[in-house]
């Protein structure tokens, strides 16, 4: 039994890094877009003035990090998880966890956005001859800006957003509407948000990685965490040949061959280094120490449990759906004017007569002997 386990582990350990990595990536993007699917459906049925058949999937409130971050100033503040949007909370913790412990493996190990960026960055590869390489000094100042967005959210939330500014925005309709307004800025973008969006997607084929690298302030946030990650990639100069394929492996272009310990806010613990690394445990990804290296087999697993323990437990306690019912998501949307009128309001008047008529048959059926 011992020698079929060894030899398990040992083909998994052979798999190529990247191969492991791209499937990860894959399953969350398959999770997004179902979530994706059944909150199109739920909103679509609220628009025309329908109490959805469905449920709404709280994985949508991934997309909602800056409500995220006034829940954790709430959480602070009162010691409790507001019910509006618990699940964001929960995952902006975890993503924050996961940076504490695996640099910002979310970034290139789960982030659907830092998934098109590689593929943006690989239709680049195939286009350019010689790509465009920014400058060192405009490149150390262009990466400054996630930094500067990512502490501009922070600093006004955390430091100049009042208490009671915090508990007005949480239960604003706003607010608890946050998700639909989000799914509305992509299903119904306006034009100038779509001249952006194809303009940073442009500079992300001719720059590789361009929002990731420069504009991102998640990206920012969790760089800034990475930096006290327990797990990082170690070089062993003994063994080292300066052979310098793990530089030119690099997405974030570190010069890895020149330290012993890759302590870079923008290391995304993508493995891409170690896995072209010829000479045996030199370089290598490990927590606390060299003595604890981890596989990206494992990486794909510590990163799976992470968020499916932290879901699992904040289901369980309570705090994954939120409790905002249906009647009143109609009603919230309602006040901000998201209704689609020509179909919603005719819709609302049947509601309406038919919950009438249900409460004549209770009555009826009450009075019966």
């Amino acid at each position: 039994m011992g020698y079929l386990s060894g030899f398990i582990f040992n083909i998994i350990d052979k798999i190529n890094s990247q191969l492991i990595r791209r499937f990860v990536q894959l399953f969350f993007l398959g999770i997004v877009i179902i979530i994706g699917i059944q909150f199109y459906d739920f909103t679509a049925q609220l628009e025309n003035g329908k109490i959805p058949d469905i449920e709404r999937p709280p994985g949508v409130e991934a997309f909602l990090p800056i409500s995220a971050l006034v829940s954790l100033k709430h959480l602070f503040l009162t010691g409790k998880i507001n019910e509006v949007h618990p699940s964001g909370l929960v995952i902006f913790i975890l993503v924050c966890f996961s940076a504490l412990l695996l640099k910002k493996s979310f970034c290139s190990w789960i982030c659907p956005f830092g998934l098109l960026s590689e593929y943006l960055t690989k239709l680049n590869a195939a286009i350019f001859i010689n790509p465009l390489k920014v400058p060192a000094w405009p490149d150390y100042l262009l990466r400054s800006v996630k930094y500067f967005l990512a502490a501009f959210f922070v600093w006004s939330i955390f430091f100049k957003m009042p208490a009671n500014a915090v508990m007005q925005f949480i239960y604003s309709p706003y607010n608890v509407v946050a998700d639909i307004k989000m799914l509305k800025f992509f299903t119904d973008i306006s034009a100038t948000a779509l001249i952006v969006t194809i303009v940073i997607m442009l500079l992300s084929v001719i720059i590789k990685n361009f929002w990731c690298r420069y504009l991102c302030p998640y990206g920012g946030l969790l760089g800034f965490i990475s930096l006290f990650s327990a797990g990082k990639i170690r070089r062993n100069s003994d063994s080292c040949t300066g052979c310098g394929k793990c530089d030119r492996a690099c997405p974030s272009l570190i010069k890895i061959s020149d330290k012993k310990i890759i302590n870079s806010d923008e290391c995304t613990a993508c493995m891409k280094c170690t896995g072209v690394c010829p000479e045996q445990n030199t370089l290598e990804l490990s927590i606390l120490s060299r003595t604890v290296p981890v596989k990206p087999m494992a990486v794909a697993f510590i990163l799976l449990a992470i968020f499916a323990g932290g879901i699992t437990i904040a289901s369980v306690s309570g705090n994954w759906h939120n409790k905002v019912t249906k009647k009143q998501y109609l009603i919230y949307m309602m006040s901000q004017g998201m209704l689609n009128n020509k179909i919603a309001i005719p819709a609302m008047r049947d509601n309406i007569k038919m919950e009438k008529m249900r409460k004549m048959m209770e009555m009826m059926n009450n009075g019966k002997p």
